[in-house]
């Protein structure tokens, strides 16, 4: 089996100590650096920042992903391949030219992904699925930290764990991403999983010592 990647969700870790905190989730093995913003619209919240993502990006030379949780994705696609993100990942529930603008973030030379919520079917996001890298399920409502996992989205990583084979995509995870889920959806096909308070922060072991166990 090949070895999972791991994405800690920058939103949860201590902003008091950014910096300090991407060092050493860098040399406990992070693979992906997650970055969630929100726009108050898109979902009932907002969440990081420009000076966030500055920060975060000149701390390491490791992968950094982006999460737009915002309406019309696309007016900001430039912007972040900018500031040096890897991976985009838009909503298709929030652009009403998708296409559109996943070919804009191929064309910034970046990582092309899509996150949908947990009520939207595979049958809708199909016809994407050819120009994607990362399909990103969303296992909780997006917006907030701390929910629940929602069991019923199973059937739809199942669905899309069958089809990456013929797409060449990736399968991500995020919401309520235990180190049991973890184990259970690795099984299944799963590729990577973003980390927050249900596996990684605000735990009494390092960060290498949580991450190693999860690679495991």
């Amino acid at each position: 089996m090949m070895e999972k990647i791991m994405c800690p969700s920058m939103m949860c870790a201590n902003f008091a100590a950014l910096e300090k905190e991407v060092v050493a989730l860098d040399q406990a093995g992070t693979d992906i650096f997650h970055l969630d913003f929100m726009d108050g619209q898109f979902v009932p919240n907002f969440a990081m920042g420009i000076q966030d993502l500055e920060t975060i990006r000149k701390s390491t030379n490791k992968l950094v992903d982006v999460h737009l949780m915002i309406e019309n994705p696309g007016r900001y696609v430039e912007k972040f391949a900018e500031m040096g993100v890897d991976i985009i990942y838009v909503h298709p529930e929030s652009d009403p030219q998708i296409t559109r603008t996943l070919d804009l973030i191929k064309n910034q030379q970046k990582k092309v992904g899509i996150a949908i919520n947990p009520g939207t079917s595979v049958a809708t996001i199909h016809e994407l699925l050819p120009l994607v890298d990362y399909v990103m399920v969303m296992t909780v409502n997006p917006g907030f930290s701390g929910q629940k996992y929602l069991p019923f989205v199973d059937k739809k990583i199942l669905e899309l764990t069958a089809l990456k084979a013929d797409y060449a995509f990736k399968v991500m995870v995020d919401g309520a991403i235990s180190p049991e889920k973890i184990e259970q959806l690795s099984k299944i096909g799963v590729d990577g999983f973003v980390l927050g308070t249900s596996a990684l922060f605000n735990k009494d072991q390092s960060y290498e010592a949580i991450l190693t166990e999860l690679k495991k």
